[in-house]
This record gives structure tokens, C-alpha cells and sequence, in this order.
């Protein structure tokens, strides 16, 4: 099984160095430490461990080292920055696992660039050597590009002319939305192989700074120092970040205040809440970490019935705790669960929420609620109960007006009633009220509204109607449903370069036994099929 939370003090592949203000994140990958299978990881080239361990480093970095005003990305090979996603790997790799690891680097990359606008912590790609493909694309989340004028050292994206597929990282986006390179520039770019160095690379826009082999590390000192003298991170108290706890069995998987129960075609994932010091960082941790497991080793699960636990009002305070406080570790804990939040979001699963007697969802748990496909919530009580629980309730708060978004900017209340502004305006009137099943239907807040007689039976049948349709018709479904509204930058990276590349992916030209992934490295072309579609 993946392994998602790992101390910066194991790892294999990049190593973290702290020195006052400044935060050095420098790449050195084991080349024989692949996550799978038998493939090298030469010339830094990267699999998803090596991005899980970029993922667990920024957590620190924002969650630990709080007085990290600056991260420098380097990397510790002569002349080799970084080549990328591993090809090896991804020929070896099945179709999930290419999905889930394009989708896991895409959203480390845009972590960098939510740190550096929400966080005021600023980023600078030190590239000392050959930097294409995944590589280009880690520099260009950064905020600052330094490449050394060495006549030889060239970023690039070389995966249309090479390999037969397309920059899965967000590259050929960022390109022309942030860096504004121009469009036919840009379509020089992405086809040349070889790559653009010095003045031109400069000229185009595709780094920031050149500096000579002989003063690229003082280059690389004076930016680090002026990149965090703009910073605007305010330093605090750190956190504790220790290992996860968990229990992993073949029906289950538990944390402290998180469990995920098993099934053949589909998975429960409950929510438990305490009035205890840690819980909001604990809690996002184990989310996600749950999250991404059942991305990645669960691909058969194709639904996720999502559940809370605990007292209305602890949740209500907690959820109050989150948005008031201006503790810059509360700022960074708020910013992980939006985080999480959004990885939920472009879950490949059916997103059920079930809100019965016991539940609590409320302001930042009623986020996964407004999340969902679809939304169950019990009229009434479970009449057999000895002692039956209270008729369950919601309740909207602040947090659900836009301070968690979603990729497309929206909130989710906002996503599920888009266009309908007299609802919006009528649920703005209604904060921190709790509402019975018929009013939340009554607001749209909820889908369906089933009695005791009826909950387990709607429940049952609608994932066994949701098990029998196509899974890549019902990924293909959700994902335009749950993004409506305005495109964004990371909107066009999940839509258009996830879906494309992995279209790509499956097609004879990359993946079949004559395809550019088969032959990469072998000696011998490709064979396209050159028929376009």
C-alpha cells in the first residue's frame, strides 16, 4: 500500500535544509529506490515518490519551519536539474496509476503556488542543469526561474516530439496563463526537443534570470535573499507534525478521527469529532492522507459514502476556531483543509454524503456534504433505536460562503447552485441555523429526504445503479458537473491537460507495442498512427 506521510528525516530523494529565513530543497534522486516495478530513475527523473516526498517537504516547510520566508529548488547532479516524469515508470505503470500520479503532481505544483500567494512564502527554481519535461514544469510553479548560462543548459517540454504524449504538469497552461509566453513561441517550444537556452529562453519568457557557471551559486543567494525580503509570511509558532497513526486491516483503514470501511465496489468514510487541542490539523492530515490512498490503491471502489460524527455544537465551535483565528498556523491549517477539500473534489468516485441522527455537519464539515453528487439526509428519527437520536440537522455557516474554494474560485454551495442567485441570497439570510431535513431540501441543499423505512434501501440501491454504469462514463460526468462556472488556471490544468494527457495515454500511438513509451530508449521509431480524431 502507498505511503503518503513521510518525515522529512527519511527521505531518499530530496533533502531538506533550513538556514534562517531561507529553506534549500535540493534534489538528488535514488536512482534505484523506484516505488514499483524495476526501472531506474536516472538523471532525476521522477516516479510518485519522489513527489510524495516534494508534497510532505512544503507541508513542513509551511507547518514546521514557519520562518521560511524563501525555498530554493536545486538540484545536487552536475548539469542535471531534473528530466521529468520517469518513462520507464510510466510504460510500466497501468492506466490508474497514470491518472492518479499526473493528478498528484499537478496538485503539489499548484501547492507551491497557493503557498506563494496565500502564504507570502516565495519560490525559486535554481536550475544548474538539463531541466525538461516535469522538470521545466516544477520550475515553472516556481516564482522565480535562475538558469545557468552554460551555452549547453536548456529548459524544455519535450513530450509532444519525443514521446508521443503531452507535458502532464500543467506545463503547456502556464506557459501562456502565467508566464504569458506568446502562442506561436509557445508552439515552437513544446516542439522542439532540444529545448531554448540562455538570452532567448530569457527573451521568450521562459526564465527570469540567466547567470554564468562561475556565479550561479552567489546568483542563486542574492535572488533567495531578495525573494524573501518580498515575502509577506509573518512568522509564528510552529506545529507538530508527528507521524500518523494508523490501523490498516482488508476491511478497514483507521486513524484518530477519520475511518474508512471497505467494501468490494465501494467505501465509508466517517468523519469523528473531539473538542481536543490538534483536532482541525489532525483531522486534515488524516483526510487527505485517506484520500490519497484511496485514489491510488483502491481504483475498483467506484463510490464514497461520506459520513460525520459528534456534537452539533462541537463542530460549530471548531468550525469558528478555523475561520476566526489569525494564528499564522491556523491560517495554514484553514488552507490545508481547502486543500483537502479540493483533492475531494477531483476524487474519480461517486461522492455520496449520508446525514442522519448523530451527524454534524456544519460550516467546515458540511463542506463534504456540499461536495457530494448526490446528498442523502434522514427525515425523522431511527424509530428502533432504544433511544433514538435527535432528527438530523445542518447547519451553513460563514465558512461556506467562500472561504474554502473550490479550483474554479467557487465556493461549493455556490458550484451546486450556480446560476440560481435567490437561493444564495435566501441561504445568506440563514447562517448558523440549524435546518431539518425538508428545509434543507427546501434551500437545495440537500437531494433526497428518505424516512428510517426507506434509508437503507435508497442508500443500497443507489450505489448498486451507480456500480452498474461505465466508470469512465460516470468520471467523464461528475468531473463537468462538479466544475461549473469560470475557467481558472488549475481548472484548465485538471480538465485539459489531465484529461488529454491520459486520452493520450491509451491510445496505440503512446501506449501501444509500437507507441513512443514501448520503444522510448530502444533504438527503433515509433509508429504513429496518423489519423487525427
Amino acid at each position: 500500500m502507498t505511503t503518503f506521510e513521510i518525515q522529512p528525516n527519511t527521505f531518499r530523494h530530496w533533502s531538506l535544509l533550513v538556514d534562517d529565513n531561507v529553506a534549500t530543497l535540493e534534489l538528488a534522486v535514488d536512482s534505484q529506490a523506484p516505488a514499483f516495478g524495476d526501472y531506474e530513475l536516472k538523471l532525476n527523473s521522477y516516479d510518485i515518490a519522489v513527489d510524495i516526498e516534494l508534497a510532505n517537504a512544503i507541508r513542513h516547510i509551511r507547518l514546521v519551519h514557519t520562518e521560511v520566508q524563501c525555498v530554493v529548488i536545486k538540484s545536487a547532479l552536475e548539469g542535471m536539474f531534473c528530466a521529468g516524469a520517469n518513462i520507464r515508470m510510466l510504460a510500466a505503470a497501468d492506466h490508474s496509476h497514470k491518472v492518479n500520479f499526473c493528478k498528484f503532481t499537478n496538485e503539489t505544483r499548484l501547492e507551491i503556488e497557493e503557498a506563494s500567494e496565500l502564504s507570502g512564502i516565495r519560490f525559486l527554481a535554481a536550475v544548474n542543469g538539463a531541466c525538461s519535461g516535469g522538470g521545466y514544469e516544477l520550475a515553472l510553479a516556481c516564482d522565480h526561474i535562475l538558469l545557468v548560462d552554460d551555452r549547453s543548459t536548456s529548459v524544455s517540454l519535450p513530450e509532444v516530439p519525443l514521446l508521443g504524449v503531452l507535458p502532464g504538469t500543467g506545463g503547456l497552461t502556464r506557459l501562456t496563463d502565467k508566464r504569458h509566453v506568446r502562442r506561436d513561441r509557445a508552439d515552437i517550444f513544446a516542439t522542439k526537443a532540444e529545448g531554448i537556452s540562455g538570452n532567448e529562453a530569457v527573451e521568450w519568457g521562459l526564465v527570469d534570470e540567466l547567470a554564468p557557471p562561475t556565479e550561479f551559486d552567489e546568483a542563486v543567494g542574492l535572488r533567495a535573499a531578495s525573494l524573501a525580503a518580498s515575502s509577506t509570511r509573518l512568522r509564528g509558532e510552529s506545529a507538530s507534525l508527528p507521524p500518523l497513526k494508523i490501523s490498516i486491516d482488508q476491511e478497514s483503514i483507521n486513524y484518530t478521527w477519520v475511518s474508512l470501511q471497505l467494501a468490494d465496489t465501494y467505501a465509508e468514510l466517517k468523519v469523528s469529532v473531539a473538542q481536543t487541542p490538534d483536532w482541525l490539523l489532525q483531522t486534515a492530515r488524516e483526510l487527505d492522507d485517506a484520500l490519497c490512498r484511496l485514489r491510488f490503491d483502491f481504483p475498483e471502489i467506484g463510490s464514497l459514502i461520506l459520513r460525520t460524527e459528534g456534537s452539533i455544537e462541537d463542530a460549530a465551535a471548531l468550525d469558528e476556531e478555523l475561520r476566526l483565528s489569525e494564528d499564522n498556523i491556523q491560517l495554514e491549517t484553514a488552507l490545508l483543509w481547502k486543500r483537502c477539500l479540493s483533492r475531494l473534489d477531483l476524487m474519480s468516485k461517486t461522492l455520496v454524503a449520508a446525514i442522519e441522527p448523530g451527524s454534524c455537519f456544519v460550516g467546515l464539515l458540511l463542506e463534504l456534504a456540499l461536495a457530494a453528487d448526490r446528498t442523502f439526509m434522514l427525515e425523522g428519527q431511527f424509530e428502533e433505536d432504544e433511544i433514538p437520536l435527535p432528527a438530523a440537522t445542518i447547519r451553513v455557516t460563514e465558512s461556506n460562503m467562500g472561504q474554502l474554494p473550490m479550483w474554479n474560485d467557487l465556493s461549493r454551495l455556490a458550484s451546486r447552485l450556480w446560476g440560481d442567485e435567490d437561493s444564495l441570497d435566501k441561504i445568506s439570510e440563514i447562517l448558523n441555523r440549524d435546518l431539518t431535513a425538508s428545509e434543507a431540501a427546501s434551500f437545495g441543499l440537500v437531494t433526497t429526504t428518505p424516512d428510517d423505512l426507506d434509508w437503507n434501501d435508497e442508500l443500497r440501491l443507489f450505489i448498486e445503479e451507480r456500480s452498474s454504469f461505465s466508470a469512465d462514463a460516470l468520471t467523464a460526468m461528475e468531473a463537468n458537473q462538479r466544475f461549473c462556472g469560470p475557467e481558472t488556471m488549475a481548472t484548465k490544468i485538471f480538465a485539459r491537460l489531465s484529461a488529454w494527457q491520459n486520452w493520450v495515454f491509451t491510445r496505440p500511438n503512446a501506449s501501444g507495442p509500437e507507441g513512443s513509451l514501448q520503444r522510448y530508449g530502444t533504438g527503433s521509431r515509433p509508429r504513429f498512427d496518423n489519423r487525427r480524431t
